[in-house]
């Protein structure tokens, strides 16, 4: 699974990809560049919560087939 567009673009502030980086233990580069790639890594448990929580998008408006 990937991330939407639109949830990429909601996600590429500073203060959550601090959060990002709190929940997956990574470090702000390795943060932006999974926002680059839209990696898998953006699509565990602990980074969909910190997503539903700052954003506000329901699941279906975060993830695309």
């Amino acid at each position: 699974m990937k991330l939407s567009q639109k949830a990429l673009i909601a996600i590429n502030t500073p203060v959550i990809r601090r959060r990002l980086m709190d929940a997956l233990g990574s470090t702000e580069f390795t943060i932006s560049r999974y926002i680059q790639k839209n990696s898998d890594n953006l699509t565990k448990a602990a980074a969909l919560q910190v997503i539903r929580e700052t954003t506000g998008l329901p699941d279906n408006e975060i993830l695309e087939e």
